[in-house]
């Protein structure tokens, strides 16, 4: 255990697991990994191991939140032009992605981190400094399947799946997000243009 390593109290962890089972939760991906839906490597995110000891799959209750969280982030701050080229769409695909049994996940999403004495940021900042050390102390105490959460940018639920319960998880096949019927709802509702010659 790191100096950056949390101390969880097993009780309370205990008390945060749920018996949580997404259907058709929602992963946004690059589209050169269509042929692999459910295919993980290690990264630098709000969950993932701070060395490389697991992976994790993330999954959103919405499509709204997944393009949120994987192409819109923070790039529009303080902008008031809020335009995404066409071009950057096409090379991203949707997925739909649900479980064959419940997972068991932490609740991160209300009072969990107040409860485990957590900075809030783990789950809520927009920097990964504290989530992946949390969820190593997760994935290394408990036999969870991962962590619910809220997203920051749209309060939606978010599920980080480890890797060793992926093979729970089933997805529908890839499709083209600019082909995506909801595509343009889901503009509306963050507030961007779709610029075609972009």
């Amino acid at each position: 255990m790191t100096s950056r390593e949390p101390r969880l109290d097993h009780a309370v962890l205990a008390s945060l697991a749920l018996a949580f089972q997404p259907i058709s939760y929602y992963r946004v991906t690059p589209l050169s990994y269509r042929s692999t839906p459910l295919g993980m490597g290690f990264g630098r995110s709000r969950f993932s191991s701070p060395d490389d000891g697991f992976k994790v799959l993330y999954l959103a209750a919405d499509l709204t939140t997944g393009i949120a969280e994987t192409l819109i982030r923070d790039r529009f701050e303080n902008r008031r032009r809020r335009r995404i080229g066409a071009a950057e769409i096409a090379r991203w695909g949707v997925t739909r992605v649900s479980a064959s049994r419940p997972l068991t996940v932490i609740d991160l999403r209300t009072t969990g981190l107040l409860r485990l004495g957590i900075s809030t940021d783990a789950a809520r900042a927009k920097a990964h400094h504290h989530g992946p050390h949390l969820s190593r102390a997760i994935h290394t105490m408990s036999d969870a399947d991962g962590i619910l959460y809220g997203s920051r940018l749209t309060s939606a639920a978010c599920c980080a799946v480890y890797d060793r319960a992926v093979a729970a998880l089933a997805a529908e096949p890839v499709t083209e997000l600019l082909q995506d019927a909801s595509l343009t709802a889901v503009r509306d509702s963050l507030a961007v243009e779709l610029v075609m010659s972009a």
